[in-house]
């Protein structure tokens, strides 16, 4: 079995996040042997499918007064293969010793960068192999290109369908396509829970008051789903950023002046004026389920819990490195999955602000919610991957198999590199000039 090394950056907890995700994955034993490196404070993201002794918190990589050249200090002075290389930083040469020395002392086998050009640099000069996690976006500058020639293997945690369609051919052959990775075991929620936790919601301390709407009256117009005529719509947003959807919020208001709207994750205290319910919740499946619409940013976690869903989806992409959000948003309307702010608007007004006519013009077809989950996401796995692995645990019924399959494949082979010559090429369209034979 092999022992794997986790780099989780820390712009946001979806780094952190997705690392979590995937150890859910893992038997129990080889979950145990799962090494998490991060500079994320505890208080950013706390793990539940690992313990805290397994996660090493690096020191941060923030410029330093006493730095002899700052991180991008131009041409001449700047490698081509980094992004951001400050010299002389004691920082960052105490977390690269932390990261070199941790795998040494726990026999680190493979490495999984998510994301830093500059670790995955560090690990193959070091000669350690490491697959690189490629997130959307155009990332086709010297320094990423490098990180993905360096990889054994490039790990993409979103379908290929949503690839962009300007990635070179050649990254896509070296990708691994992991599909959307949810491992959090979806319950079925009926539309009456979903009322019960609106109307909980109405009477909790976290919340806005509500701003064009009286939620007494709403709960008891809604009870009957048939018969309902306030729409409700559910704004997602993350900590990785959230100002380009708030920044709609106001639109959002006037577009639906009599909606009940319900805001999740974080708000600027100035746009909560605009909704009537502002709150976290530890399960966002009901809200997904049960809206009238979805809105929300183009960050991964989010879109893969909404996207085998026929809530109707408005994205508004955030600003992100390397167009990231953008891409993504443009890939899911393409793929009739979604609808972009200015579509949202045009069909608003051409249809009176119907659900099921806006359902209708994304999907093409005109379903209802469903009352529960895991059968229709099972459905949408099976279909969408083609990747088989015996195992003898029962595959969790809302996790793609394409991500199942990749972290047991790490369980069943003693080395890596009978894993890399066995397992992982023959899944790639490119192989490299030679290997040496066992």
């Amino acid at each position: 079995m092999m022992r794997i090394g986790y780099y989780a950056h820390h712009h946001g907890s979806g780094h952190c996040r997705q690392a979590d995700k995937l150890a859910a994955l893992l038997p129990n034993n080889a979950r145990a042997q799962l090494t998490v490196f991060t500079s994320l404070d505890i208080n950013s993201y706390r793990f539940t499918a690992i313990d805290e002794q397994q996660i090493v918190r690096l020191n941060a990589e923030d410029e330093r007064p006493d730095d002899i050249l700052v991180g991008r200090a131009g041409e001449y002075w700047q490698p081509a293969s980094l992004h951001y290389s400050p010299v002389g930083n004691s920082d960052i040469q105490k977390r690269s010793h932390q990261i070199l020395d941790t795998i040494f002392q726990c026999k680190i086998d493979l490495m999984i960068i998510d994301v830093s050009v500059e670790v995955a640099m560090l690990c193959r000069a070091a000669s350690i192999p490491y697959l690189y996690v490629r997130l959307p976006g155009i990332r086709d500058d010297t320094p990423h290109l490098g990180a993905f020639v360096g990889a054994l293997a490039l790990l993409a945690p979103y379908p290929k369908a949503l690839e962009s369609a300007h990635t070179s051919e050649w990254v896509c052959d070296k990708t691994l396509y992991l599909d959307f990775i949810y491992s959090q075991k979806a319950e079925s929620y009926t539309y009456e829970s979903f009322i019960d936790i609106l109307a909980k919601l109405s009477v909790g301390g976290e919340i806005s008051a509500p701003k064009s709407t009286n939620l007494p009256s709403i709960e008891t117009q809604l009870t009957d789903k048939s018969g309902a005529t306030i729409p409700v719509i559910t704004v997602i947003k993350g900590y990785g950023g959230h100002k380009a959807i708030d920044e709609k919020l106001s639109e959002l208001r006037s577009l639906l002046p009599n909606a009940l709207i319900v805001s999740l994750g974080p708000i600027d205290d100035d746009k909560r004026c605009y909704v009537d319910i502002s709150t976290e919740v530890n399960d966002v499946t009901p809200f997904i389920c049960h809206s009238d619409y979805l809105m929300m940013a183009c960050g991964l976690n989010a879109v893969a819990q909404a996207y085998h869903y026929d809530t109707p989806l408005i994205v508004v992409p955030d600003d992100r490195p390397h167009n990231e959000q953008v891409v993504m948003a443009e890939a899911l309307v393409t793929q009739n999955k979604a609808l972009n702010w200015q579509q949202f608007k045009t069909l608003m007004s051409v249809n009176n602000g119907q659900p099921e006519s806006i359902a209708q013009a994304i999907h093409g077809r005109n379903k209802p919610h469903p009352t529960t989950s895991v059968d229709s996401i099972k459905e949408n796995n099976i279909e969408e991957n083609n990747i088989e692995e015996n195992s003898s645990e029962e595959i969790n019924a809302v996790t793609p198999i394409a991500a199942q399959a990749f972290m047991h494949s790490t369980t069943a082979h003693p080395t890596t590199n009978r894993w890399f010559k066995n397992w992982l090429l023959p899944r790639l369209n490119l192989t490299p000039e030679s290997t040496i034979k066992d």
